[in-house]
């Protein structure tokens, strides 16, 4: 009857687990009494030992760790889909392009004698004319940060670089909604910084290139490629690979800023000179704005 009894008042979680977590462990590891033994870099916990998980030959677990990290926080956090936006890191604001372009002509004037100013300003002018499309991948974070929010599931979440410039805009334009959005960052000696747009429990970094490449497109329900340099179009024509070898599931490639891709990328030539078929150039499409670009995403998905 006791033991009935004790049943009854306490309150069994069958699936508790009896072992301490890892957490636990690394606490409890601290406590130990200082010794020459215990303050010997191998008495140390693998899993909290930086200097053994920073080892060479430790690197398919660090692999394995950047894959396992954002996937987890990601579920956490509910998100079931994105729409990923990539774009040139040095593509400014319309203020901010303006105040380079008046510094470049200042310089110029200074230095008539320097050809290489003369080349800046006009390089300048072509940034201040491109930031148009910093206003484009603004709303177009917006738009679709609206229509998640109106769903009860957590779909179609805005993910970038996570750098400046277009990948900015865009975390802004999820922010101006009063939605979330992902920023993926990586480890470069320059132009990489988490912008102040990214939510902030959101904002992932990265050693791995090609880890950050996976998480980029797990998700994907969309690509736009608004005008960039070597990034965005190592990730364009790394999506358009996968798709066009069937490793992935077709989805929109939406190239935003036709007359830039168009002077940039000769898709047409490629399939004069029987390097693609006729049929891949079906896989992406030009658009010009960001309503353009996101009624052609809801089209393709119903929405």
């Amino acid at each position: 009857m006791r033991l009935v009894q004790y049943m009854k008042d306490k309150i069994i979680d069958l699936k508790e687990c009896k072992f301490p977590t890892a957490a636990q462990d690394v606490e409890a590891a601290e406590l130990a009494v200082d010794t020459p033994q215990t303050r010997s870099s191998t008495y140390r916990l693998a899993y909290a030992d930086q200097d053994f998980l920073l080892r060479d030959e430790v690197r398919p677990v660090r692999l394995q760790l950047e894959l396992l990290k954002p996937d987890l926080v990601q579920s956490d956090e509910g998100i079931e889909s994105t729409v990923v936006i990539f774009g040139s890191a040095r593509m400014p604001d319309r203020p901010t392009a303006t105040k380079r372009l008046k510094k470049a002509i200042r310089l110029a004037k200074e230095n008539p004698e320097d050809s290489r100013l003369e080349k800046r300003v006009v390089i300048a002018q072509r940034v201040l004319e491109n930031s148009c499309y910093y206003d484009e991948a603004r709303k177009l974070g917006a738009m679709i940060t609206d229509e998640a929010l109106s769903s009860e599931r957590c779909d179609m979440v805005v993910m970038t670089g996570g750098g400046p410039g277009i990948m900015e805009a865009a975390n802004r334009g999820a922010m101006d909604a009063g939605g979330k959005s992902i920023g993926l960052n990586i480890v470069l000696p320059f132009e990489q910084r988490p912008n102040a747009y990214i939510t902030p429990e959101l904002c992932f970094q990265f050693h791995y290139f090609a880890i950050r490449k996976m998480h980029f497109l797990k998700r994907a329900r969309a690509l736009v490629a608004c005008p960039g340099g070597f990034g965005t179009m190592d990730e364009l024509f790394e999506t358009l690979t996968l798709i066009q070898t069937k490793k992935i599931k077709p989805v929109p490639i939406l190239l935003l800023g036709s007359a830039y891709w168009r002077r940039i990328i000769n898709f047409e030539a490629l399939v004069e000179e029987g390097a693609i078929d006729e049929e891949d150039l079906k896989l992406f499409d030009y658009v010009d704005s960001a309503e353009e670009a996101w009624q052609m995403i809801k089209k393709y998905y119903n929405l």
